[in-house]
C-alpha cells in the first residue's frame, strides 16, 4: 500500500517508497573531503516585530472614550464661570484699590493667590516657623499674630515640588497644583456617582460641582482642589474594598485640612461594617484605620512640639483667627440674624452670608435625600460629619461655602433627578449656573468676602 494511502495525505514525489512514482537516478556519492567539512547554518524565517505601540493606542483610547466626557464636561463648565469671573474683576476694577493679601493685585488673576493664598506661597517659599506671637496691647478678638502653622503642610509641599520640576513661581505652582488636582477630583466624583447611578448620572454630578457655590476657590491657591480629591478616591476606595489604599489618602488628606478627621470616621465606621457582616477580615480594615489619623496627627504635633505647647495649633486658630469651636453658637447667631436683615454678628459680609445661608439650609435636605438611597455608610458618615464640623466652628460665616465645597456625596442625589433631563435642557441648566457661578462662588467669595 502506497504511503499516501497508509496517511492520508498525498505522497512526496521524491519518497522512494511509493511504487506509483518512478525512480529517479541516484546522485554519484560526495567526496570524503566534502562530507566531513563544516554544515551550513539552516535558514531560519525571523517574522516581523510585533506592533509593541497597537495595544498602547488601544489603552489610549478607551482612557480618552472613558475620562474624556468627565474632563470636557468639567472643563468647558468651569472655564465659563472663570471667564466671568475674571470678566467682572476687570470691569469693577476694585481689586486693584485693594492689598495683595487682601483680594487685590496688579492683574485680574492675581486676586486668586491673595487671602489664604499668600500664605500658602509664603510657605512654600520660606517653609514654617511655628509660634504663638502676642500682638502688642491686643485685648479683643484677635490676640496672636498670623502664623503659617496654621496652613496644613501638603499642599505648600506640591507647590514647592513643582516649582522645582517646571521653574515657575510660588504663583504659577501653586495654580498648576490646583487645576490638575479639580480635574483629579472630578474623575473621582465621576466614578462615586456612576457607582449609584450610572455614567450619565455622574456626568451631571461633575458639573454640579464645578458651579457649586464656593467653586471659586477649585482654581486659586487653594488647598479645597487637592483635599476634595484625596477625599472622593478615598470614599472610592472604601466602595471597592481597597482598604489600604483607603487609609493611604486619608492620611494624606490629613496632611492637607483639618477636616480630614470626618474622614477617619467615616474610614473607621465603613470598616466596622464592613467586618460585622462578614464581608472582610479584619486585617485590612484596621491597618487601615490606623494609618489614617497620622497625617493630621503627626502635623498637630510637630506644630505643639515646635511652639511648646501641645495645644499650639488650637490657640493659634483661636487667637489669630477667631476660629474655634463654640457647638454652633455663631452659626446660630447667622441664621436668626440674616433672614430678618441685621448684620450686626461676628465676621458680617452681608452678601457673602446671604449665600452661605442659602447653602447651609440646602445641606439638611440633600442629606436626607442622599439616605434615601442607602449609599455606602462611608458618604452618608463622611457628609454629615463635615457639615456637623463646619456649623460647630465660629468664623467668617460667609466662607461655609468653601468650607462644604469638599461634600461631593451632597451633588448625587441632584445628579440622579437631572438625569432624566435631554441633553439640551440639562446643556442649559449647567450652562446657566456656569455663568452666574463667575458672579456667587467667584467674585462674591473673594471680592466681596473672605475667603
Amino acid at each position: 500500500m502506497s504511503s499516501a494511502l497508509r496517511t492520508g495525505h498525498p505522497a512526496d514525489p521524491a519518497d522512494p517508497s511509493d511504487p506509483t512514482e518512478p525512480a529517479e537516478p541516484a546522485e554519484p556519492a560526495e567526496p570524503a573531503a566534502r562530507v566531513a567539512g563544516p554544515t551550513p547554518w539552516p535558514r531560519v524565517s525571523v517574522p516581523p516585530p510585533a506592533d509593541t505601540g497597537r495595544p498602547l493606542r488601544k489603552r489610549l483610547r478607551r482612557a480618552v472614550a472613558r475620562h474624556g466626557p468627565v474632563l470636557a464636561t468639567y472643563g468647558v463648565l468651569k472655564l465659563v464661570g472663570f471667564a466671568v469671573f475674571m470678566y467682572l474683576l476687570d470691569s469693577a476694577g476694585d481689586f486693584r484699590e485693594k492689598h495683595p493679601r487682601f483680594g487685590g493685585g496688579a492683574h485680574t488673576w492675581d486676586v486668586l493667590g491673595s487671602w489664604d493664598g499668600w500664605w500658602y506661597q509664603q510657605i512654600a517659599l520660606h517653609g514654617y516657623d511655628p509660634a504663638l506671637e502676642p500682638v502688642p496691647g491686643a485685648t479683643g478678638l484677635i490676640t496672636l499674630e498670623g502664623n503659617s502653622a496654621a496652613f496644613f503642610p501638603l499642599y505648600p509641599t506640591l507647590m514647592r515640588l513643582v516649582q522645582e520640576i517646571t521653574g515657575l513661581g510660588p504663583y504659577g505652582a501653586g495654580m498648576t497644583v490646583s487645576v490638575v488636582s479639580s480635574f483629579v477630583a472630578a474623575l473621582g466624583i465621576h466614578a462615586v456617582t456612576s457607582r449609584l447611578g450610572g455614567r450619565r448620572a455622574g456626568l451631571v454630578a461633575v458639573g454640579l460641582w464645578a458651579v457649586w457655590p464656593g467653586s471659586g476657590a477649585e482654581w486659586a491657591v487653594y488647598s479645597e482642589s487637592l483635599y476634595t480629591a484625596l477625599a472622593v478616591w478615598a470614599c472610592h476606595a472604601v466602595m471597592t474594598r481597597r482598604w489600604l489604599t483607603a487609609g493611604l489618602l486619608t492620611f494624606f488628606a490629613g496632611l492637607a485640612r483639618p477636616t480630614a478627621v470626618t474622614l477617619v470616621a467615616a474610614l473607621a465606621v465603613a470598616g466596622l461594617i464592613a467586618v460585622c457582616r462578614r464581608r472582610e477580615g479584619i486585617r485590612r480594615p484596621l491597618l487601615a484605620v490606623a494609618v489614617a489619623p497620622l497625617g493630621t496627627l503627626g502635623y498637630l504635633g510637630w506644630v505643639g512640639h515646635r511652639m511648646g505647647d501641645w495645644n499650639g495649633y488650637s490657640k493659634l486658630q483661636d487667637g489669630a483667627w477667631g476660629h474655634t469651636f463654640d457647638y454652633g453658637r455663631h452659626s446660630l447667631d447667622v441664621l436668626t440674624s440674616v433672614p430678618v436683615g441685621h448684620f450686626d454678628y461676628l465676621f458680617a459680609m452681608p452678601f457673602e452670608d446671604v449665600i452661605g445661608v442659602g447653602v447651609v439650609l440646602l445641606v439638611p435636605v440633600l442629606t436626607v435625600l442622599l439616605v434615601r438611597l442607602r449609599p455606602p455608610a462611608v458618604l452618608v458618615v463622611y457628609t454629615v460629619l463635615s457639615y456637623l464640623m463646619v456649623m460647630g466652628t465660629q468664623q467668617y460665616f460667609g466662607n461655609v461655602s468653601r468650607y462644604l465645597l469638599p461634600l461631593f456625596p451632597l451633588l448625587i442625589p441632584l445628579a440622579l433627578a437631572m438625569r432624566r433631563l435631554r441633553l439640551p435642557s440639562l446643556a442649559a441648566v449647567l450652562g446657566t449656573a456656569a455663568l452666574a457661578s463667575g458672579s456667587y462662588a467667584g467674585y462674591v467669595l473673594f471680592e466681596l468676602g473672605v475667603p
